[in-house]
């Protein structure tokens, strides 16, 4: 079995000498990046299978990292920083990242935060199909009848979350979970990007046959084709 590579960004000396050894010894192979270019330099180099990332780095803000990066590479990104205002913790999310973990943390959970990464990744199939729509999951392209979809970072996750689930009913709260955090609640911001969703994929969004509503429930993706 292949070693597990993390690529850890940030520039704080004294957190890397904790946690680059505590990460070996779990078995990981670690690099470590302290800027930005750097990282994104060094995702093409190493190929990393996770990335832990400081949204305060001395070039460019952590959030425009997460937007290179998504386009470049579909790993796993947990956003470890200082910054515990709930606002950049939207933000991060929205750009793509996976998960945010604030510091200081306990590194018991942020191990077991990148093996539920691992986990979520591993398990995702390569592609998804069901009617005209299709997803690839390694480019994180969307199709419809073989065009390509522009779809926000936000609305690309809560795509993949039903996509994983595709035949079966997905509650409001897992994809509130998926777009915003455990501790989201307000419906109300699920709706307009379930509407803005139905506007891409579906022929007719007032009836929609791709992505249907489970009233008071949540919604579900038609089963794939085939």
């Amino acid at each position: 079995m292949s070693t597990t590579r993390i690529l850890l960004v940030d520039d704080e000396p004294s957190l890397l000498a904790v946690l680059e050894p505590v990460l070996a010894a779990a078995g990981y192979a670690v690099s470590v990046a302290s800027t930005g270019m750097s990282a994104l330099a060094q995702v093409n180099d190493d190929r990393p299978d996770v990335i832990l990332l400081d949204l305060g780095l001395p070039d460019m803000d952590g959030k425009d990292v997460i937007r290179s990066l998504r386009g470049l590479e579909g790993v796993p990104i947990i956003v470890i920083s200082a910054r515990h205002q709930e606002a950049e913790k939207i933000a991060a999310l929205d750009e793509g990242a996976d998960d945010y973990v604030d510091k200081p943390f306990e590194i018991g959970e942020l191990m077991a935060r990148i093996r539920a990464a691992l986990r979520r990744h591993s398990r995702q199939p390569a592609t998804f199909s069901a009617g005209p729509l299709a997803i690839d999951f390694a480019t994180r392209i969307v199709s419809l009848d073989g065009d390509v979809l522009k779809l926000s970072p936000k609305e690309y996750e809560l795509l993949r979350t039903l996509a994983l689930s595709a035949g079966q009913v997905v509650t409001h709260k897992r994809l509130l979970a998926a777009g915003w955090g455990a501790s989201a609640t307000d419906t109300q911001y699920l709706r307009v990007y379930i509407s803005l969703l139905r506007q891409k994929i579906e022929e007719d969004p007032a009836d929609p046959e791709i992505l249907l509503t489970e009233p008071g429930v949540g919604y579900r993706l038609a089963a794939p084709v085939g």
